[in-house]
Order: structure tokens, then sequence, then C-alpha cells
């Protein structure tokens, strides 16, 4: 969700913890559709096209959860969460330069229960991007970051991204709204001019606020290979498909095999 709050400076340190506890943006806001289009420069273009994403801010909490007895431990934990994952669990990577501090969360999928008792994936999870400008020496202004949703499509085009090519999303939270156009947010990731690295450098504009901020960091080629690698693993979890995997069954496949003997299942070469 977009929510930019223009508030008076506050530092903070360089501890994620401290940082989202310093934030002012409730931990979430109106869910606002936006449009991204995304494309791959210095080869032949690719162009993509995407919506019902979110830019979202998620504020931890202020207090520790304490830790379980022993006898708490012992006991079966029940999991809310599609897959029999928790439903509540927080990871994010940091990256901290001298002009500006780049925070990388990914943010699950949402799915929606049937009356049937199964769940059905009813919108992609993202990677959510937070941009902090320095305000002093490893001190960085949280209050005034910026941030960026990734989209699946997004994630898999800087996957693609070689070392020496460039890429481009623009996303307009207010699109097809009465006030489309007055916030405009551009993403750019470029090579450094030695190749050791990439540029990330996001532009955001808006008119509703008065706010026109560029805010950019160098990562290394080590740093963004972390983010590739997180980036491949954590995609199939934001597409849901953890989910699927995790409800088949041993007696869901004998049934089909006996609903249908010869394929074993609604299969394209059965018909």
């Amino acid at each position: 969700m977009l929510g930019l709050n223009i508030l008076s400076p506050r530092l903070a340190t360089p501890n994620p913890l401290r940082s989202y506890k310093s934030s002012a943006t409730p931990p979430f806001g109106s869910k606002i559709q936006h449009l991204s289009f995304c494309t791959k420069i210095n080869k032949p273009a690719v162009k993509c096209r995407h919506s019902d994403y979110y830019d979202q801010e998620q504020q931890f909490s202020s207090t520790l959860r304490p830790r379980p007895t022993s006898a708490e431990a012992s006991r079966p934990q029940s999991n809310s969460g599609v897959g029999g994952l928790p439903s509540k669990v927080f990871v994010g990577h940091s990256i901290y330069k001298g002009k500006a501090a780049l925070t990388v969360e990914p943010k699950a999928p949402e799915f929606l229960a049937l009356d049937s008792g199964v769940f059905k994936l009813s919108r992609d999870g993202y990677v959510l991007l937070q941009f902090a400008p320095a305000a002093g020496v490893r001190t960085y202004d949280w209050g005034r970051k910026q941030i960026f949703s990734l989209s699946v499509m997004e994630i898999g085009t800087l996957i693609a991204l070689g070392a020496r090519e460039s890429c481009e999303f623009f996303h307009d939270p207010n699109k097809g709204k009465s006030e489309e156009g007055k916030v405009r947010k551009v993403l750019k990731v470029e090579p450094l001019p030695d190749g050791s690295g990439h540029f990330f450098n996001l532009s955001v504009q808006n008119k509703l606020l008065n706010v026109d901020e560029s805010i950019y960091i160098p990562v290394t080629r080590a740093e963004f290979a972390v983010l590739i690698s997180a980036f491949n693993f954590i995609l199939p979890y934001i597409m849901g498909w953890h989910a699927f995997a995790s409800s088949i069954k041993v007696e869901d496949s004998s049934r089909l095999n006996n609903a249908n003997p010869k394929y074993g299942g609604d299969y394209e070469w059965s018909k």
C-alpha cells in the first residue's frame, strides 16, 4: 500500500528492528492497486504489465514473544497458516552504504477459503523494498523511507538480469483512479561502471504530498548474488506453490488412479 507520511525527520541507527519501531506509518494501510511496467535494457526489450500489487509497510511488534516453557514446547503447535507454515514470521535482509540503506522483505501470498473447505490463491505475494537516505555516519532516516513492491514477474526480471544489463520498473499506485499520475515510482537497476555490481535507484514523485525524492544505493556483485539467491528460493512460496505441494497426499494419488486406472488422472494425453 502506498502511505507516505511527511513528518519531521527522525534519526535511527542501522538496526532494522529499531528502524521499524520508529516508523510512524501504520502496519497496514488501505490497499491501493497499481500498474507496473518493466523494460529490460541493453538486450532485446522485454516489457511486462502487472496489476493488483500493493505497496505495503510492515511494523515490527514493540515486544518480543517470551520463550515457551519446556512443557509448552513439548505440546503440538497449531499452525493457522496455509501449507503447515506459521502464520506470522518476519524476515528480511539489509544492505547499508554511505548514502542510503536498503531492506528487502518477502511478503506472503493471500489465500481464499472456499465453502468446500479448500484454499484458493487469491493474490500472489511480493518482495518489499525499503530505501532510507543516510542522515550521518551509519545513521539512516527511516522517517523519510520510500517503498517499492516487486511483483512475481519483476522478481523474475531481476533474477534473469545479466552483469551488464539494466532494467526499469514503473508503478502508478493510483492507476485507473481519479488521482492517476499524481504519484509516480520508478526503480532503475543499472550496472556499475566498473562491472562490480549494480546501482539501485528509486525515484518517487508525489504531487499529493509535494514529494520529489531519489534514493540510490550501490549493490556489489556479492550482495546482488545474495539477493538473487534469496529471490530464487522465495519465488515459489510467494506464488503459493509450497501450499499445494504440502497438500499432496498419498491417498489423493491412489484415488486418482482408481478413478482412471489407465491413465491415473486428468492428464492432457489421456484425452
